[in-house]
Protein backbone atom coordinates (compact mmCIF):
# COMPACT_ATOMS: atom_id res chain seq x y z
CA UNK A 1 0.00 0.00 0.00
CA UNK A 2 2.72 2.12 0.81
CA UNK A 3 4.17 2.02 -2.92
CA UNK A 4 0.87 2.98 -4.01
CA UNK A 5 0.74 5.86 -2.26
CA UNK A 6 4.39 6.83 -2.98
CA UNK A 7 3.49 6.67 -6.56
CA UNK A 8 0.07 8.79 -5.99
CA UNK A 9 2.38 11.69 -4.60
CA UNK A 10 4.10 12.54 -7.42
CA UNK A 11 2.90 14.03 -10.35
CA UNK A 12 2.95 12.29 -14.04
CA UNK A 13 4.91 13.72 -16.60
CA UNK A 14 3.23 13.65 -20.06
CA UNK A 15 5.36 10.95 -21.20
CA UNK A 16 5.14 8.61 -18.44
CA UNK A 17 1.42 8.82 -18.64
CA UNK A 18 1.83 8.35 -22.57
CA UNK A 19 4.20 5.69 -21.98
CA UNK A 20 1.74 4.04 -19.38
CA UNK A 21 -1.55 4.18 -21.74
CA UNK A 22 0.73 2.75 -24.42
CA UNK A 23 1.82 -0.01 -23.03
CA UNK A 24 -1.22 -0.98 -20.97
CA UNK A 25 -3.38 -0.36 -23.46
CA UNK A 26 -1.42 -2.91 -25.31
CA UNK A 27 -1.93 -5.29 -22.60
CA UNK A 28 -5.75 -5.04 -22.05
CA UNK A 29 -6.72 -4.29 -25.66
CA UNK A 30 -4.27 -7.19 -27.76
CA UNK A 31 -2.79 -9.28 -24.86
CA UNK A 32 -5.14 -10.68 -22.94
CA UNK A 33 -7.85 -11.09 -25.60
CA UNK A 34 -5.01 -12.67 -27.52
CA UNK A 35 -4.23 -14.84 -24.74
CA UNK A 36 -7.83 -16.15 -24.29
CA UNK A 37 -8.03 -16.84 -28.16
CA UNK A 38 -4.75 -19.15 -27.79
CA UNK A 39 -5.82 -20.66 -24.24
CA UNK A 40 -9.00 -21.47 -25.02
CA UNK A 41 -8.79 -22.79 -28.31
CA UNK A 42 -6.34 -25.62 -26.80
CA UNK A 43 -8.20 -26.20 -23.41
CA UNK A 44 -11.33 -26.77 -25.79
CA UNK A 45 -8.89 -29.21 -27.80
CA UNK A 46 -7.39 -30.78 -25.00
CA UNK A 47 -10.71 -31.05 -22.86
CA UNK A 48 -12.79 -32.09 -25.96
CA UNK A 49 -15.51 -29.33 -25.52
CA UNK A 50 -17.76 -28.35 -28.66
CA UNK A 51 -17.62 -24.92 -29.55
CA UNK A 52 -20.61 -23.00 -30.10
CA UNK A 53 -19.97 -20.12 -33.21
CA UNK A 54 -23.01 -19.11 -35.25
CA UNK A 55 -23.72 -15.96 -36.99
CA UNK A 56 -25.89 -14.84 -33.88
CA UNK A 57 -22.89 -15.61 -31.52
CA UNK A 58 -20.88 -13.44 -33.60
CA UNK A 59 -22.97 -10.45 -34.18
CA UNK A 60 -23.46 -10.90 -29.75
CA UNK A 61 -19.74 -11.19 -29.62
CA UNK A 62 -18.74 -8.22 -32.18
CA UNK A 63 -21.73 -6.28 -29.57
CA UNK A 64 -20.51 -6.95 -26.04
CA UNK A 65 -17.05 -6.32 -27.58
CA UNK A 66 -17.64 -2.85 -29.02
CA UNK A 67 -20.29 -1.87 -25.90
CA UNK A 68 -17.75 -2.89 -23.19
CA UNK A 69 -14.66 -1.61 -24.95
CA UNK A 70 -16.46 1.71 -25.41
CA UNK A 71 -17.16 1.68 -21.62
CA UNK A 72 -13.63 0.79 -20.95
CA UNK A 73 -12.35 3.86 -23.56
CA UNK A 74 -14.59 5.97 -22.01
CA UNK A 75 -13.13 5.25 -18.28
CA UNK A 76 -9.68 6.01 -19.32
CA UNK A 77 -10.55 8.74 -21.20
CA UNK A 78 -11.81 10.40 -18.48
CA UNK A 79 -9.50 9.34 -16.10
CA UNK A 80 -6.95 11.10 -18.23
CA UNK A 81 -8.68 13.99 -18.96
CA UNK A 82 -10.22 14.98 -15.58
CA UNK A 83 -8.30 13.41 -13.36
CA UNK A 84 -4.61 13.97 -14.68
CA UNK A 85 -3.45 10.23 -14.18
CA UNK A 86 -4.19 6.58 -15.53
CA UNK A 87 -6.08 3.58 -14.38
CA UNK A 88 -2.04 1.98 -13.73
CA UNK A 89 -0.68 2.53 -10.51
CA UNK A 90 2.43 4.02 -11.19
CA UNK A 91 0.83 6.77 -12.63
CA UNK A 92 -2.27 7.31 -10.61
CA UNK A 93 -4.79 9.98 -11.28
CA UNK A 94 -4.60 13.00 -8.72
CA UNK A 95 -8.12 13.61 -8.65
CA UNK A 96 -10.77 11.78 -7.19
CA UNK A 97 -13.10 11.48 -10.99
CA UNK A 98 -16.81 11.49 -9.75
CA UNK A 99 -18.15 11.98 -13.21
CA UNK A 100 -19.76 9.83 -15.73
CA UNK A 101 -19.19 6.97 -16.25
CA UNK A 102 -18.35 7.23 -12.20
CA UNK A 103 -21.46 8.70 -11.48
CA UNK A 104 -22.78 5.38 -12.69
CA UNK A 105 -20.35 2.91 -10.82
CA UNK A 106 -17.17 2.79 -9.15
CA UNK A 107 -15.43 0.28 -11.53
CA UNK A 108 -17.09 1.21 -14.77
CA UNK A 109 -13.41 0.38 -16.54
CA UNK A 110 -13.72 -3.29 -14.58
CA UNK A 111 -17.57 -3.71 -16.22
CA UNK A 112 -16.84 -2.48 -19.54
CA UNK A 113 -13.37 -5.15 -19.80
CA UNK A 114 -14.79 -7.84 -18.63
CA UNK A 115 -17.99 -7.11 -21.16
CA UNK A 116 -15.30 -6.83 -23.65
CA UNK A 117 -13.43 -9.89 -23.01
CA UNK A 118 -16.52 -12.05 -22.37
CA UNK A 119 -17.86 -10.63 -26.19
CA UNK A 120 -14.67 -12.19 -27.45
CA UNK A 121 -15.28 -15.23 -25.48
CA UNK A 122 -18.94 -15.51 -27.17
CA UNK A 123 -17.50 -14.63 -30.71
CA UNK A 124 -15.20 -17.72 -29.92
CA UNK A 125 -17.99 -19.62 -29.41
CA UNK A 126 -15.67 -21.27 -26.52
CA UNK A 127 -16.67 -22.52 -23.12
CA UNK A 128 -13.19 -22.60 -22.09
CA UNK A 129 -12.90 -18.96 -23.29
CA UNK A 130 -15.97 -17.90 -21.36
CA UNK A 131 -14.54 -19.66 -17.75
CA UNK A 132 -11.27 -17.45 -18.94
CA UNK A 133 -12.85 -14.51 -18.68
CA UNK A 134 -14.95 -15.34 -15.19
CA UNK A 135 -11.62 -16.38 -13.94
CA UNK A 136 -9.96 -12.67 -15.32
CA UNK A 137 -13.15 -11.09 -14.78
CA UNK A 138 -12.88 -12.53 -10.58
CA UNK A 139 -8.95 -11.07 -10.24
CA UNK A 140 -9.66 -7.29 -11.87
CA UNK A 141 -12.61 -7.21 -9.12
CA UNK A 142 -10.55 -9.00 -6.18
CA UNK A 143 -7.94 -6.51 -7.18
CA UNK A 144 -10.03 -3.25 -7.44
CA UNK A 145 -11.98 -4.23 -4.06
CA UNK A 146 -8.66 -5.27 -1.58
CA UNK A 147 -6.09 -2.99 -3.26
CA UNK A 148 -7.58 -0.08 -5.15
CA UNK A 149 -10.39 0.98 -2.28
CA UNK A 150 -7.79 1.15 0.31
CA UNK A 151 -5.83 3.07 -1.66
CA UNK A 152 -8.26 5.78 -2.87
CA UNK A 153 -9.30 5.78 0.54
CA UNK A 154 -6.30 6.60 2.27
CA UNK A 155 -5.53 8.75 -1.06
CA UNK A 156 -9.40 10.98 -1.09
CA UNK A 157 -10.32 10.25 2.27
CA UNK A 158 -13.97 11.50 3.22
CA UNK A 159 -14.63 12.43 -0.48
CA UNK A 160 -13.45 8.67 -1.50
CA UNK A 161 -15.94 7.33 1.28
CA UNK A 162 -18.88 9.71 0.20
CA UNK A 163 -18.42 8.72 -2.86
CA UNK A 164 -18.56 5.21 -2.05
CA UNK A 165 -21.51 5.25 0.14
CA UNK A 166 -23.27 6.66 -2.96
CA UNK A 167 -22.50 4.85 -5.80
CA UNK A 168 -22.35 1.15 -6.38
CA UNK A 169 -19.49 -1.22 -6.53
CA UNK A 170 -20.11 -2.37 -10.01
CA UNK A 171 -23.99 -3.29 -11.54
CA UNK A 172 -24.86 0.59 -12.36
CA UNK A 173 -27.38 2.45 -11.42
CA UNK A 174 -28.64 5.40 -13.80
CA UNK A 175 -30.24 8.67 -12.31
CA UNK A 176 -34.25 8.46 -12.23
CA UNK A 177 -35.84 10.67 -14.39
CA UNK A 178 -38.35 12.77 -13.06
CA UNK A 179 -41.86 11.55 -14.44
CA UNK A 180 -43.48 14.11 -16.64
CA UNK A 181 -46.49 15.76 -15.32
CA UNK A 182 -50.01 15.10 -17.86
Amino acid sequence: MSRYLEWARRRPSTRLLVLTLILAGGVFLAGVPMLIAVAAEGMDQALGLPGFGSPAATIAGVLLVTGGGSLGLWSVLVQVRLGGGTPVPMAPTQRLVVVPPYTYCRNPMVLGTATAYFGVAVWLGSLSAITLVLVIATLLLVYAKALEEAELEARFGIEYLEYKRATPFLIPHFAKRPRRRR
